[in-house]
């Protein structure tokens, strides 16, 4: 998102902070990144309360409540795709699903996380598109599906996460993500160069730059991974740091 875009978006989300203060109300978004989840904390600071939820606790996209109603009231609907007979499916990826949906003709933000397990497709989606999404697809790719609402992301099918240590240098960006995916520094600042990094949703270009504790760091074609901070230093002067490494 460039300079330009991400003021005009803080505006609207200050005019839905100033309307959930005046109305007493709780005011809900389409579905954000992670950026957009922190460009709305900002521009909402000192007048309304802001939370965000995704449907589950490690969403990538999530809808932003300005206002005090809390995470039940957040119009966010699962929905299960999975094929007739997984016997004859097709082999169903993120692709195919993000795909068959915008084939409908709906828009990205009305769409939050596509989680894909068993070549199923759980699909977190704004209330009031569930009903058409549920009539219109009827198939992924190839494959014949069934389409239905379920309460919460089977536990199978949640993101899981594996806690490691590295030994780093400095606690430069392009330093951890060398060690978090065994890259040299060199591909490391390669991928901040061709836009390919991201923490929280958003492009990182500048490699030294430090992150802070709990950001959410994505590189393409590798993998993302939670920073969870420094641990302590080494005989040697190094840093040893913590994160959480979705696989």
């Amino acid at each position: 998102m460039d300079t330009r875009s991400e003021e005009q978006e803080k505006k609207r989300f200050l005019e839905l902070a100033y309307r959930a203060e005046k109305t007493g109300q709780c005011v809900y978004t389409e579905f954000h990144s992670m950026h957009g989840v922190a460009l709305a904390h900002d521009a909402a600071r000192g007048i309304c309360e802001v939370t965000e939820w995704g449907g589950y606790p490690d969403a990538e996209r999530m809808m932003i409540g300005f206002g005090t109603d809390g995470n039940s009231g957040f119009p966010v609907t699962l929905i299960r795709i999975s094929p007739k007979q997984q016997k004859y499916a097709d082999k169903l990826s993120h692709r195919d699903f993000l795909g068959a949906l915008m084939n409908l003709g709906i828009e990205r933000d009305v769409l939050g996380d596509i989680i894909v397990s068993e070549n199923t497709g759980y699909v977190f989606a704004a209330e009031g598109m569930a009903d058409f999404i549920m009539e219109s697809i009827l198939s992924v790719k190839h494959t014949a599906v069934n389409c239905e609402v379920i309460d919460s992301l089977p536990e199978d099918a949640k993101p899981k996460r594996k806690q490691m240590e590295i030994n780093v240098s400095s606690l430069r960006a392009d330093a951890i993500v060398s060690k978090a995916f065994n890259l040299s520094r060199g591909n490391s600042k390669d991928l901040f160069s061709s836009e390919d990094i991201a923490v929280n949703g958003a492009v990182l270009k500048n490699p030294g730059k430090e992150p802070d504790e709990g950001d959410v760091i994505s590189v393409r074609g590798y993998g993302k991974f939670k920073y969870c901070g420094a641990l302590r230093e080494t005989k040697k002067g190094n840093l040893v740091c913590r994160i959480e490494k979705y696989v």
